[in-house]
């Protein structure tokens, strides 16, 4: 400091300025070499220099074993995976609560609503899809149930549900509508859902008998199709809900088998959890193997119970300061990719997982790689998550990784298409006001990036206030 003070006093204004104007052009060339290097490489260069060579002279490679374990995932499935076009679909929530006996309950304890107006509008024309068809205006009850899944008001697709059933005592697709929006319990709308199921059931014999004998007769098949179809999911997940775990596994299983064509359903990812619940891991593993297929759509149910999978082989003995030192063994490693694998995937899951962000209930709808889909995974899988010992110290000390290991994470893609950049604003359709919707991840800039920006910034104004006051600068360095 006594130095440059020395050599300051000595400068003349044309010298001092001439310093300031150098300085401030070095600090900016090394602010843009630091801004280059990091859009490349995804790392500062100074940071990386002293991490390599700095660190292990003054000592520190000791406080560096415990930093977690971040490993690149294979790039076998690179090109396979990859497709041109990222996909903003919105598809309906394979685990969907119930209206009346789930989101209704929620909104009469907290005062919240839960679903937001987009949300309910897509799970309407659902309705009018599935449960409608041209050929409603043969039988009074589908027409009054036509009109009933058009309606916005509760009540009013309530009571066009009951007039109805007046009309025809075996309307299947009014107990569908009471099970899910009148009925307050569970149990209640298992009960209504049974009764469904005997008029689905007789209604669909008779489309089959004679769904060859016109256009539409064949399209009468498919609603009655869809009805049965329906009405048998929700009773499995009705099952599953009150316990009979066993059961539900069954029905979902059975369901699978009669309607294999109906694979865009998603009925798989019901049947995952439930496995999940009864601990059922080879099972679970048959699953993945059939649905986790290169040619079929992923989903953050089957690429994270594929991680959930793999880590709980290594989660019990893993630890972080060890792995440091000794390396990974091929199994952790394993683990370890098909994490970096889930996060790619869906980067919004492990701060669920992690409980770094509170979870509200799942929406109807999910945005595949969304905020909506992160919610709606965490909320029945957490638990699972948290029953296999180290499997969530695991993820915390490894999905972070993902990030460093694409530049800037996810808009190149590693082993999916870049992440789309629609999600953010069809999230924030699909899920509550009061919710803080998980925005696409970033990566944070580094220290050194802006320490070179306030070092080049700094410098400028330097060199400009000497260009202005020359004498009062030259002063001011003597002082």
């Amino acid at each position: 400091l006594f130095t440059v003070t020395v050599f300051l006093s000595t400068l003349t204004p044309k010298f001092y300025f001439a310093l300031t104007v150098t300085s401030s052009f070095i600090s900016g060339l090394i602010f843009v070499f630091e801004w280059w290097h990091f859009r490349k490489y995804g790392t500062s260069f100074i940071e990386q220099v002293s991490a390599s060579h700095l660190r292990p002279l003054i000592g520190g490679a000791e406080n560096s074993a415990a930093a977690p374990v971040t490993f690149s995932a294979s790039s076998g499935e690179s090109e396979t995976n990859r497709q041109n076009l990222p996909e903003c679909k919105v598809w309906r929530n394979p685990l969907n609560l119930f209206r009346g006996a789930e989101y209704s309950r929620y909104m009469w304890v907290t005062g919240k609503e839960p679903l937001t107006y987009y949300d309910m509008n897509l799970s309407a024309q659902d309705h009018q899809n599935f449960f409608t068809c041209d050929t409603d205006a043969l039988r009074p009850s589908d027409t009054v149930m036509q009109k009933a899944w058009r309606e916005r008001n509760p009540q009013a697709r309530i009571k066009a549900a009951y007039q109805a059933l007046e009309l025809n005592n075996d309307c299947a697709t009014a107990y569908v509508l009471l099970a899910e929006e009148e009925a307050t319990t569970i149990v209640d709308a298992e009960k209504y859902f049974k009764q469904a199921l005997k008029a689905g059931e007789t209604i669909y014999r008779k489309s089959q008998n004679c769904h060859s004998q016109s256009p539409q007769h064949e399209a009468q098949l498919r609603r009655d199709t869809n009805v049965l179809v329906y009405v048998k999911r929700r009773l499995a997940m009705c099952a599953r809900k009150l316990g009979r775990i066993r059961e539900a596994v069954k029905m979902m299983r059975d369901l699978m088998k009669e309607f294999p064509l109906l694979s865009m359903l998603n009925i798989h990812e019901n049947l995952l959890e439930a496995l999940l619940e009864l601990q059922a891991y080879a099972d679970v593993q048959a699953v993945l193997a059939k649905y986790d297929d290169i040619s079929l759509p992923k989903s953050a149910a089957i690429c994270y119970t594929a991680a959930l999978l793999k880590a709980r082989a290594v989660s019990e003995r893993f630890s972080p300061e060890t792995a440091s030192k000794r390396g990974l063994s091929t199994a952790e490693i394993n683990a370890v990719e098909a994490i970096h694998r889930a996060v790619e995937f869906n980067p919004h899951v492990p701060k669920y997982l992690l409980e770094m962000k509170s979870l509200v209930l799942p929406p109807e709808h999910i945005l595949k790689r969304g905020d909506s889909e992160a919610v709606a995974y965490a909320f029945f899988h957490l638990q699972h998550w948290k029953r296999i010992e180290g499997a969530l110290n695991l993820l915390h000390c490894t999905w972070e990784g993902t990030f460093r290991m694409i530049p800037y994470p996810l808009e190149k893609g590693h082993l999916f298409y870049p992440y789309p950049s629609c999600t953010e604003t069809a999230d924030r359709e699909l899920l509550p006001t009061f919710h803080e919707v998980s925005v696409y991840p970033q990566k944070e800039l580094p220290f050194f990036i802006h320490f070179t920006a306030g070092l080049c910034s700094f410098s400028a104004m330097l060199a400009l206030l000497t260009h202005q006051f020359p004498e009062l600068m030259v002063v001011f360095a003597k002082a």
